[in-house]
């Protein structure tokens, strides 16, 4: 179904693998994003691994319809990566997937390698294309999003893993009658990764903040104020470190740890979520650790996740709920310049099935 032969792509080509390529394949395999991503890729990785793929599996994937490329760089031939279409399944849909070498990251070598390969099962007949990569892998998400793929959803428990548990797997596809243009993040990441004001950093919540982030949010007066108001189970704080790039790429949370500049300790968490496009508005909400109270650690990340959103994307309005008693909080608000808006009677749920009001604040641009 694909040409076994050279397929132009810019300032890249698609070509069949050949046994000269097995050096290269070899010491991009071996690197440690590669074998955690893609668990049927043997690790450690042999020259006799790269040229078993070379010399059989690829010869199989060509005959049962599929195809396999070799993205090097079409004035020079280095190589750069792999990227496959696997053969049709019985609806006649496609998949791509692709990884790039360690020395070639940062080029668009994915994205436009993926373009490319999209066009041409299309102009085959193909009319649906899914592109999957672990919930973990944003950097294979934003490919996708990049090359015009269009988030559906997440498949749970759909990856095996080396380790031999099941990892969750966000799912994108495009259509042939789609435009192709790229998929614009309405949040996009903070600028190099971080925001700073010299006493405080944000970064984006990871997984290897969920033992910090199920601390924080077990402190009795930080839980309180929860919907609900009792402390997480620690499975759930790993689970929204975990989705936390995910969600805030997919445009739905934005969820992050506010960290000491001088030490990069964890001290609490903020978050914009609740977030309305049509509307231009999100709802912010924070939590500290007690050891970091009394250092104006909130004012100062409220104050610098309010300026990047009105900055760096499109929302007007970030609003936040307190209850009448947080007086703490009510003065962290009215420091970063929220104005109060209106009391909610029983908005809230409260311990013991009580309801509880609930101050609603703004600030807008």
């Amino acid at each position: 179904m694909f040409p076994n032969d050279v397929v132009h792509a810019g300032s890249y080509v698609l070509r069949p693998p050949v046994e000269a390529d097995a050096d290269a394949v070899t010491r991009a395999c071996g690197d440690p994003e590669i074998a955690r991503f893609l668990p049927l890729v043997p690790s450690p990785y042999t020259r006799e691994d790269a040229l078993f793929w070379i010399n059989r599996l690829v010869r199989e994937t060509w005959e049962a319809g599929g195809a396999d490329y070799v993205v090097a760089d079409s004035g020079t031939g280095e190589f750069l990566g792999v990227i496959g279409h696997k053969p049709l399944d019985r609806e006649g849909n496609g998949e791509i997937g692709y990884w790039v070498a360690p020395w070639a990251r940062g080029r668009g070598v994915a994205t436009t390698a993926t373009r490319a390969l999209t066009e041409l099962a299309f102009a085959r007949g193909v009319p649906r294309i899914a592109l999957l990569a672990d919930i973990e892998n944003v950097a294979s998400q934003r490919v996708a999003c990049a090359a015009g793929f269009r988030r559906e959803g997440v498949l749970r428990g759909a990856l095996p893993t080396r380790d031999g548990s099941r990892a969750d797997t966000a799912a994108f596809a495009r259509l042939a009658s789609d435009s192709g243009e790229a998929i614009r993040p309405y949040l996009p990441f903070f600028p190099g990764g971080e925001l700073t004001d010299g006493v405080v950093r944000l970064t984006p919540l990871t997984l290897a903040d969920a033992g910090d982030y199920h601390a924080v949010a077990s402190v009795p007066d930080v839980y309180e104020h929860h919907v609900p108001p009792e402390p997480p189970e620690y499975a759930e704080c790993v689970e929204r470190c975990r989705y936390g790039r995910h969600l805030w790429l997919a445009g739905h949370q934005a969820a992050i740890a506010i960290r000491d500049a001088a030490t990069g300790a964890f001290a609490g968490d903020i978050q914009l979520s609740n977030l309305i496009p049509p509307l231009d508005q999100a709802m912010t909400g924070y939590s500290l650790h007690p050891d970091f109270r009394g250092r104006g650690f909130v004012t100062r990340a409220l104050e610098l996740l309010v300026e990047w959103a009105f900055t760096h994307t499109s929302l007007r309005r970030i609003v936040a709920g307190t209850a009448p008693e947080n007086t703490a909080s009510h003065r962290v608000l009215e420091r970063a310049g929220f104005v109060r808006e209106v009391l909610v009677k029983d908005l809230l749920p409260g311990p013991g099935g009580t309801r509880v009001d609930d101050i609603q604040w703004s600030r807008t641009r």
